[in-house]
C-alpha cells in the first residue's frame, strides 16, 4: 500500500488492484490509529482518528478531490499512484 501524502504525522495511502471495495477511498494512519474516508464526500466511514487529524485529513481531501479519483483509477488497475501534495 503505498504512501501518496504525508501531513502533520498523518500518512495517507491507497491501496492497489481491483480486489480493493469501493467507493473510492483512501487509508490515513496517525500513530497507532487508522481510518478510512470517503474520497467523494470526505467522511470518515470506518477507524478511528484524534477528532483534530480527522478534520485535516477530510480537509485536505475536499482541496484534492480530483487528483484522488485519477490515483483511485490508477491503483484500481494495479498502476501505482502518484503523490499529492501534503496539507500546509
Amino acid at each position: 500500500m503505498p504512501t501518496i501524502s504525508m501531513f502533520y504525522g498523518i500518512l495517507i495511502r491507497m491501496y492497489l488492484g481491483n480486489k480493493e471495495h469501493n467507493p473510492p477511498h483512501i487509508h490515513a494512519i496517525y500513530q497507532n490509529n487508522e481510518a478510512i474516508f470517503n474520497i467523494k464526500t470526505g467522511d470518515k466511514t470506518d477507524g478511528k482518528l484524534p477528532v483534530d487529524k480527522e478534520k485535516l485529513v477530510s480537509a485536505w481531501i475536499v482541496v484534492h478531490k480530483e487528483e484522488l479519483l485519477a490515483n483511485w483509477t490508477l491503483a484500481q488497475n494495479g498502476e501505482l499512484p502518484f503523490n499529492i501534495e501534503p496539507l500546509r
